[in-house]
């Protein structure tokens, strides 16, 4: 049998409009509470604000959560987790996979989707019900945890918005996210290829200027000809 909150956690479906405050902005349902097993938006958190509040976050149109967080609830390990604005992350939910598996790679248990060594899923609902299917009691897996680390002042913002990245599943790197260039989800790496491109391309357009070629035109260099002396007088 699933906890109540697991139950809900991998049910729940999360950054959908609040239907209590549907008048209100910001009112996506990125709060999951542990106690009442319901997903929240902003504004509905003050009658929650002393139960357990764990934050979902948002990448690739899939939803994620710290791994410093889960891992306080329940036992991630053989999970693969992904780097997002330098926290580790795990998916929530399997994600689809978008090409055919070749020759011996290691794969997720349960959806087949391609992993690193030495992870066997590809998520936290993979591991659960793989776990389940094998008749394995849940129990092992799950831990008691400390009300007192999921209050509402752990937050330090309500959205990691990664929603405009696009998954290609390209080739498997030691850190996939954090080494695929963003538009501004993954700090690390999106900046500095941007900083390093707009350098890169300053710096060859002064040589370029310089050595008076520039794109499609041609710059004739000019000599100074003998100077002119004023007559004697």
């Amino acid at each position: 049998m699933k906890p109540a909150w697991l139950e809900g956690l991998m049910g729940e479906t999360f950054f959908g409009g609040c239907g209590v405050h549907l008048n209100l902005r910001k009112n996506e349902k990125n709060v999951f509470c542990l106690l009442c097993c319901l997903s929240l938006c902003p504004h509905c958190l003050p009658p929650h604000d002393s139960h357990p509040l764990l934050q979902v976050r948002r990448y690739v149109y899939h939803d994620v959560v710290r791994l410093a967080d889960l891992e306080r609830l329940i036992d991630c390990s053989y999970i693969q987790p992904y780097t997002i604005n330098g926290a580790k992350v795990i998916f929530l939910k399997q994600r689809s996979q978008s090409r055919s598996v070749k020759g011996s790679a290691n794969i997720c248990f349960t959806c087949d989707r391609i992993l690193q060594e030495p992870f066997h899923f590809c998520s936290l609902s993979c591991k659960v019900d793989y776990l389940v299917n094998q008749r394995k009691d849940l129990s092992i897996i799950i831990y008691r945890f400390d009300e007192s680390y999921f209050t509402i002042s752990q937050f330090e913002g309500l959205r990691v918005d990664g929603s405009e990245v696009t998954d290609d599943d390209g080739p498997i790197l030691d850190d996939p996210l954090q080494n695929r260039p963003s538009s501004g989800s993954i700090e690390a790496t999106g900046n500095s290829e941007v900083s390093r491109d707009s350098s890169a391309a300053t710096t060859t357009k002064k040589k370029k200027k310089g050595s008076g070629f520039f794109p499609g035109i041609l710059l004739s260099s000019r000599r100074k000809g003998a100077p002119q002396r004023a007559p004697l007088s």
